[in-house]
């Protein structure tokens, strides 16, 4: 792995009931394992389930940060619904940034009972290219679902970003953070949710 520069700040975006803090838990005690000082920051919608739920990591080898990242100072964010993804890319994102995000649209309530309207994953995606330096739109949800499990969409996502080199922490180091964290057949699922997101090759 490469010296990293002073810091860097990844974004995991989604909805409640997806996942996401848990993402961010993986990848933030896989960067402490590698020795790296972590800030994290969650920030919540006004709903449990259903609202939004951001999550901020701070990455750096010896300096210390707010939990928070600044505006336009994103360096990767991983959308596990893709207009979280979007939302967050416009606040925080700049032309450097890079997005990974689940293909899997979630329909919030007024979309489901008719009263509101929802981009589509092509609107979306053309959205974020024009903002973003690279867009990677992957099927999460059915990969998690060849894993054993829809839920661990999540571990796929979380699996591409580690792959992707944005920080310098072994891939190993992720796989040991996961199998100390769960056991039995949850620990075989999200370790084979994991290398199929890795497997996807996403690169920095």
């Amino acid at each position: 792995m490469s010296k990293m520069k002073e810091s860097v700040d990844i974004i995991i975006a989604g909805v409640g009931g997806q996942g996401n803090v848990l993402a961010s838990q993986i990848y933030a005690a896989a960067a402490v394992e590698a020795g790296l000082k972590v800030a994290v920051g969650e920030t919540y919608g006004a709903a449990q389930r259903g609202g939004s739920v951001v999550s901020h990591l701070r990455i750096s080898e010896d300096c210390k940060y707010g939990p928070l990242i600044p505006r336009g100072r994103a360096e990767a964010i991983v959308g596990l619904e893709p207009l979280e993804a979007l939302r967050v890319l416009l606040e925080y994102g700049n032309c450097q940034t890079m997005v990974v995000t689940n293909d899997r649209l979630n329909y919030p309530l007024g979309v489901l009972t008719g009263g509101d309207e929802y981009p589509s994953l092509e609107r979306l995606t053309e959205a974020m290219r024009r903002t973003a330096r690279k867009v990677c739109v992957l099927p999460a949800t059915e990969m998690a679902k060849e894993a054993g499990n829809a839920v661990a969409a999540n571990v796929v996502l979380t699996g591409a970003l580690a792959a992707a080199g944005v920080a310098p922490i072994p891939m190993g180091t992720f796989r040991r953070v996961i199998e100390m964290r769960f056991g039995g057949e949850t620990r075989m699922l999200n370790l084979k949710a994991f290398e199929l997101g890795a497997e996807c090759q996403v690169s920095w």
